[in-house]
């Protein structure tokens, strides 16, 4: 006859070993390869310093055109897109006036989306501020890597 008895010492190494399973699978969740990642180390490849890092991010022919200015609203941002493919966000501090940042989170890759006058990121709630770039809440650990942009007769163009 089998005995169908499970020991508690046993009980508590099964649960052990499935919760530590579970939390590598969510880990790996959290991991850079492929998908959101592959796009953080596409825009840090074209990068001094990478995502991040105060310098400028993606690649784009100067004088790209990226947003109307009149398209945004002062103190908010849009999503755009650089030649390359690059997401940015192009806010517009004042009337007269465009700054444009990479939408790559800094925490883990994911594209960060604008939001009124914040910008959020879904994968795990890093909180930018759209006008400036800089993390208002974490856990990006950096601001958003700027990108140059001018004003051209109304357009926010590359620069």
């Amino acid at each position: 006859m089998i005995d169908h008895q499970v020991s508690r010492r046993a009980a508590l190494k099964a649960g052990a070993v499935g919760a530590a399973g579970i939390g590598a699978v969510s880990l790996a969740a959290c991991g850079t390869s492929g998908g959101a990642g592959t796009n953080a180390a596409r825009i840090g490849d074209n990068t001094a310093g990478g995502g991040g890092s105060g310098q400028a991010a993606g690649s784009a022919a100067s004088g790209q055109k990226l947003a109307s200015l009149d398209s945004i609203k002062v103190g908010q941002a849009v999503a755009a897109e650089l030649s390359d493919g690059s997401p940015v966000l192009v806010s517009r501090p004042s009337s007269t006036s465009a700054a444009c940042f990479s939408a790559i989170c800094t925490h883990m890759g994911c594209t960060v989306k604008p939001a009124g006058t914040q910008l959020h990121c879904p994968c795990h709630g890093s909180v930018y501020d759209a006008v400036t770039g800089k993390v208002i809440h974490g856990p990006a650990p950096r601001a958003l890597s700027p990108v140059a942009v001018q004003v051209v007769d109304g357009e926010v163009v590359t620069g």
